[in-house]
């Protein structure tokens, strides 16, 4: 049976439960405990699949092909595993599930009600892990007094309630905001927030505070006494110049031995350390790479998390830091921008907006030797580049942007063409393709068979694989010995399409090879 660690959010959101509760799980793993993370979204949508990036950052997808929040690739890369659809949920797939049940007659003609129908589905989503794992984190998004949390707050009480007080453990995560003028650490908003929580039948164990600046014992003492938490358990949450130095932060406050005593619970294995001192080793490299990333949500990081992680991940461990700045698709100046670059990475995505310039961006890095990286649209993008240009195959294009296109070499695929609705239409998840070997690609992964996670609805199309392939192009692997996976350029020191997303699958200290492949041609040409 499984112990449960509750994780809630007060005073504002983007507070970091999810990095918290990530770094307290991998706290937890040093000890030997098999853990697992579940998050809780209170928004009405099913999923995040069909929502605007600017919205809600980037989409990450599971291995079984359901689209999540990006929290659950902060959980797949601090505890290296792997999540799925259990790992996620939402208010808009729980009320879902409850108003087809109801449909179906299952409530035996009940008055169907947020209690205890809509809290009852929340229940048995939280302990949906709990024959995994010796401990399940459930995160539950917004921030504490949002109505849309509510129905999520009163599930994690009676839950709470219906369970031993050994096997449950909360923490809320607030903001000690520091007054400029007053030069002062205000504890008023925590406090207001440990209140609201209270008032709602939740008495949190432990308060992670987040800051700009350090916690003295005074304040901590204010806040133990004021929200009824013992000194101990009042955690500072400095601001960090990398989210994996939080794990040790909290270790050295105790909060992993704070927890395991709490519950009940001896550790598995002695605690190593080897994983902080591992982290740390990437600060000391002077080596540094330029990448340039070609999107269409430049101004806004969260659309590209993964990818961010997976050019650090691979610069770390080749000893060298990846500096990544992000050019919008649109911006007029993009070429000249680019020349101050080792290396560009075109992204994926979704609608027409910045094409033209990510197309432009392509042909600059082929011309001009520069290590390049296409993923999902970034690859369907190099294809229309050389077919435009190299196999002069003039107007071609995606059917996504021009559907009356003479040559479509990217088309969607005929059972997508009658689509209702948006949202799970596309192939998700993890599929497998075959590797031709004496190809870059066999290189970088050296075996012939591959499995990635995928998340698009448009392909490459096979009946132009032999005119690409006479202008320059190779597909290196496919899906089935029919759908292009990978594509190669011949005599380019690195130029690499990909229909999947293999930043989903980067882990620290477990770079990609792909990454680990792209960073290594741009560290190369940042030598020359």
């Amino acid at each position: 049976m499984a112990k449960y660690i509750f994780i809630t959010g007060g005073v504002v959101s983007s507070l970091g439960k999810g990095i918290s509760g990530a770094s307290i799980g991998k706290l937890l793993q040093l000890h030997g405990f098999k853990v697992s993370m579940i998050k809780f979204d209170p928004y009405i949508n099913v999923d995040p699949g069909t929502m605007n990036p600017y919205q809600h950052g980037e989409v990450f997808v599971t291995i079984d092909g359901a689209e999540s929040d990006l929290d659950l690739g902060t959980y797949e890369r601090f505890l290296d595993i792997y999540t799925s659809k259990a790992n996620t949920n939402t208010a808009g797939d729980i009320y879902q599930t409850v108003i087809n049940m109801e449909r179906r007659g299952d409530y035996d003609g009940a008055t169907v009600q947020v209690i205890p129908h809509i809290t009852d589905e929340i229940k048995k989503r939280f302990a949906a892990l709990k024959d995994d794992c010796d401990i399940s984190i459930i995160e539950i998004g917004g921030t504490v007094g949002d109505i849309e949390s509510l129905p999520f707050m009163e599930a994690a009480r009676q839950f709470q309630l219906e369970n031993k007080k050994e096997d449950i453990f909360s923490i809320h995560v607030t903001l000690v905001p520091y007054i400029a003028g007053a030069r002062e650490l205000k504890t008023k908003p925590t406090q207001h927030s440990v209140n609201k929580l209270r008032e709602i039948g939740i008495s949190p164990d432990m308060i992670i505070c987040r800051t700009e600046h350090r916690l003295d014992e005074s304040l901590k003492r204010k806040i133990s006494l004021f929200c009824n938490v013992k000194e101990d358990y009042v955690i500072e949450a400095l601001d960090s110049p990398s989210i994996y130095y939080i794990p040790e932060a909290l270790y050295r406050q105790d909060v992993d031995s704070l927890i395991i005593e709490r519950l009940n619970i001896k550790p598995k294995k002695k605690f190593d350390e080897t994983w902080f001192a591992k982290i740390k080793a990437a600060a000391r490299f002077n080596k540094k790479v330029k990448i340039a990333v070609v999107g269409k949500y430049a101004d806004l990081k969260d659309a590209y998390k993964s990818i961010d992680e997976s050019l650090n991940i691979a610069a770390a461990e080749l000893s060298a830091k990846a500096e990544v700045h992000y050019l919008g698709a649109e911006d007029k100046n993009l070429i000249e921008k680019l020349k101050s670059y080792n290396a560009v990475l075109v992204p994926g995505g979704f609608g027409s907006r910045g094409i033209e310039g990510k197309i432009e961006s392509i042909t600059y890095a082929r011309e001009n030797k520069i290590p390049f990286l296409g993923i999902c649209l970034g690859m369907q993008c190099s294809v229309i580049e050389v077919a435009r240009n190299l196999a002069e195959l003039k107007g071609a294009n995606s059917t996504e942007f021009n559907e009356n296109t003479k040559y479509p070499v990217i088309k969607i695929l005929d059972e997508q063409k009658n689509i209702r609705y948006r949202g799970s239409t596309m192939r998700l998840g993890n599929y497998k393709s075959e590797v031709k070997k004496n190809t870059l690609a066999y290189n970088l992964y050296k075996t012939v068979e591959i499995e990635e996670r995928h998340r698009h609805r448009y392909e490459m199309n096979p009946e132009f694989i032999d005119i690409l392939e006479k202008a320059g192009l190779f597909v290196s692997a496919y899906h089935k010995g029919m759908l292009p996976e990978i594509i190669e350029m011949k005599n380019h020191p690195f130029f690499v399409g990909v229909q999947f997303h293999p930043e989903f699958g980067s882990r620290p200290m477990k770079a990609h090879p792909l990454f680990k492949g792209f960073i290594d041609a741009a560290l190369k040409n940042a030598e020359k």
